[in-house]
């Protein structure tokens, strides 16, 4: 089964609101418009126009530039149990560009549309999924391909009510559940461990960090930037490591002679080369990526493996891969549980919206390709999120 549509599934554990409880949403507002048999279309309140725009994979390459096309079509129809949303923001991952490259199916080819995670207002439904929902709720959803774009078609199971179109809310359906779960169920953590979370400052980075610390462990986080450090520093990491300015490996060996019991590693390559070599006596290495080789033809970054299963063997350690849709019972009390944290201010939704990106913050459709760059280029702090359409575009004149 495909990772999109394992993801799918997921999106149907979550329980819809029950995975919110303990967050008031805003007041629902009725439908006004039953003329349609089969799906209510609130026309006249959001001004729904005939066409759109949005973004096509058009042919398979690392390169989401090359890979991907502004195209205008219709706006579609929801069925009988779907969603119409009017995308407020779109999230940005790393896998994006997988995506293009047809690495995730490859029994899918192009044109299809890309784009994983939004977050919007409802402006039209089917007839069975008027049960749940009504025009006017707010919600976001990931995984069913097409977020790129002005209005997306989302199976009413597979989104998830949220209080506002606010964009921290996009950062916790992929990037704060990976960073949630692989913790819990893989990391095992205790109380006075050691943690290393690699690429700290990036949108799942910055809630492994957080969550470790929660745990009671000693946290150290990577970065690029003292700015990066300083934003680590200010979400409870014990020692952020600026590996522009310090020696990755020489650090970790001075100040942590023992090693260290989980590393949370996204980045691959050579800093996992480190990783491994820094875990400690039955310590535990989580595999959630390996972004440096992405933008490759293969997607693989060098890695020189040929000593590790001596190395896990002397230290009685691990390495372990995570992938989300792998995890999917596990997901809806992790949706939950964050939600719950982030209303009592007790997470930090870091979202960079491009205010510090030569051409500025990332507003409109188009500006989708420039975030990308901006990732992959290491400047974000937290996850980088794109805003579709303004406050005025998305609300109901209702």
């Amino acid at each position: 089964m495909s990772s999109l549509r394992l993801l799918r599934s997921g999106a149907r554990a979550i329980g819809g609101a029950d995975a919110l409880s303990g967050v008031h949403s805003a007041a629902r507002r009725s439908i006004i418009d039953m003329s349609y048999s089969a799906h209510f279309m609130d026309f006249k309140g959001s001004s729904i126009p005939s066409t759109m725009r949005k973004l096509v994979v058009t042919t398979l390459s690392p390169n989401f530039r090359e890979a991907v096309r502004a195209q205008t079509a219709a706006v579609p129809t929801p069925g009988d149990a779907d969603l119409l949303v009017r995308n407020r923001f779109v999230g940005i991952n790393a896998s994006d560009i997988n995506y293009s490259s047809g690495r995730y199916d490859p029994s899918v080819k192009p044109p299809f549309d890309a784009g994983f995670e939004g977050i919007g207002e409802v402006v039209g439904l089917g007839l069975s999924a008027s049960s749940r929902h009504t025009v006017g709720d707010t919600v976001a959803y990931f995984g069913t391909g097409g977020a790129f774009a002005e209005y997306t078609v989302v199976p009413a199971k597979e989104s998830v009510p949220v209080p506002a179109a606010r964009p921290e809310f996009l950062t916790l359906p992929v990037s704060g559940a990976t960073a949630y779960i692989a913790l819990k169920r893989l990391g095992e953590l205790a109380k006075g461990q050691t943690v290393l979370v690699t690429a700290a400052a990036g949108g799942t980075g910055q809630f492994a960090v957080q969550f470790a610390k929660r745990a009671g462990c000693h946290v150290i986080g990577t970065c690029s930037s003292d700015e990066k450090a300083g934003f680590l520093k200010s979400i409870g990491c014990d020692r952020p490591i600026n590996y522009a300015a310090e020696d990755l490996a020489k650090t970790l060996r001075k100040e942590y002679p023992k090693g260290v019991d989980v590393v949370y590693e996204s980045v691959g390559g050579g800093v996992m080369e480190v990783a491994v070599n820094s875990l400690a006596n039955k310590g535990r290495l989580i595999v959630i990526g390996f972004i440096s080789g992405y933008q490759s033809q293969s997607g693989i970054p060098p890695f020189r493996g040929d000593t590790l299963p001596v190395k896990l063997l002397q230290k009685s350690a691990s390495m372990r891969g995570f992938f989300l849709p792998h995890f999917l019972s596990d997901y809806g009390e992790a949706l939950s549980s964050m939600m719950q944290m982030f209303a009592e201010g007790k997470l930090v939704c870091e979202v960079d919206r491009g205010d510090l990106a030569p051409e500025g913050r990332f507003v409109g459709l188009e500006s989708v390709f420039r975030a990308v760059d901006y990732m992959y280029a290491g400047k974000n702090v937290g996850k980088v999120v794109v805003e579709v359409a303004p406050p005025s575009a998305s609300s109901s004149k209702l």
